[in-house]
């Protein structure tokens, strides 16, 4: 991980493909929501947060990067749990402002130890 900046808005990053850039749709805190989801069975894993560098550490090194809102900083997932995403292809929504990861999840996607981060509380339907 790296050191958290001062500010709780993610840094700028040049590093991003300025195309890319161009089209993603931030929220006033510079983050758009990623949604990370199994390959290969089409299951949602979790929702995470990245700014400009971390979808640039996703798109470079094939291994999912997020912002941490909460503890400021970049997290590669899987660098201290070993519940490691690899990544198999990134895409924008219709509007570019949510990204879908497509990942061949290692292990636990979600901090609890759950598979997914939408197993342990599901809600009853009315009928």
């Amino acid at each position: 991980m790296t050191s958290a900046p001062t500010s709780s808005t993610p840094p700028p990053s040049g590093n991003l493909d300025p195309a890319v850039a161009a089209r993603l749709k931030r929220g006033a805190d510079g983050l758009v929501p990623a949604i990370a989801q199994q390959y290969d069975t089409g299951e949602v894993l979790m929702l995470g947060w990245m700014d400009d560098e971390a979808l640039h550490r996703t798109l470079t090194t094939g291994r999912c990067t997020y912002w941490s809102r909460s503890r400021q900083e970049y997290w590669v997932k899987g660098d201290t749990s070993g519940h490691i995403q690899q990544v198999k292809s990134v895409a924008l929504d219709c509007d570019a402002d949510t990204v879908l990861v497509q990942v061949d999840q290692t292990g636990a996607a979600c901090h609890t130890g759950d598979r997914t981060c939408f197993d342990a509380d599901v809600l009853p339907l009315a009928q």
